[in-house]
């Protein structure tokens, strides 16, 4: 099963995700953007450019994306594993949706949707997103406002595109508020984790 983790910039999905490879040694951990790319390495540069064409900047993203499934999740889930993903698709959901929503230059109609649609025929869709879910002003102190998506007003944003991507599925996602302590955080997701994982046997 495809298990991932989501939320704003300093919600402490990193975190978790490096607390849980403890009690789940055999799954298959990984992130999105990647880190061992080219594809990846792109995407980061392009983070670190205040001037990058936002639609351009989606593409990178995708062709992560796309990378990412074909070189790393989709042989795992064929061999059987757990895979469990510090970010993914509905991060390029919310985040691009929010930066393409501001861009002038490219007048969309609905820009999660856009988005979303971009997608639709590749991806694979989780089994379970886990989000952690923090407000903007808490998350930009926590991240430390380092780069173009990490400002309080941005963040509201793909705040609320989060909020509409779990009302569109909230089967699949799980809330966890991210102002708990991180030991409780950590055990509100290992508790939802532990019980999906153990629907799928």
């Amino acid at each position: 099963m495809l298990v991932t983790l989501e939320g704003l910039d300093g919600s402490g999905k990193t975190t978790v995700w490096e607390a849980l490879q403890e009690r789940y040694p055999d799954a298959e951990f990984t992130r999105e953007p990647t880190n061992d790319s080219w594809y990846g390495d792109a995407v980061y540069r392009s983070i670190e450019d205040d001037d990058a064409d936002p639609l351009a900047e989606l593409f990178l993203y995708t062709a992560d994306h796309a990378d990412h499934l074909s070189r790393v999740i989709e042989p795992a889930l064929e061999r059987g594993d757990l895979v469990i993903s510090d970010r993914y698709s509905d991060s390029r959901f919310a985040y691009q949706g929010a930066t393409l929503e501001t861009a002038e230059e490219h007048d969309l109609a609905d820009p999660l949707e856009y988005v979303v649609d971009i997608h639709e025929p590749f991806s694979i869709t989780p089994d379970l997103t886990i989000y952690l879910d923090l407000d903007p002003e808490t998350a930009a102190t926590r991240a430390g406002t380092t780069n173009k998506f990490e400002r309080a007003e941005y963040l509201a944003s793909v705040r609320d595109n989060y909020e509409r991507l779990i009302e569109r599925d909230p089967d699949r996602f799980v809330r966890v508020d991210a102002m708990q302590s991180p030991a409780d955080v950590l055990d509100a997701v290992t508790d939802a984790l532990d019980e999906a994982v153990s629907a799928s046997r």
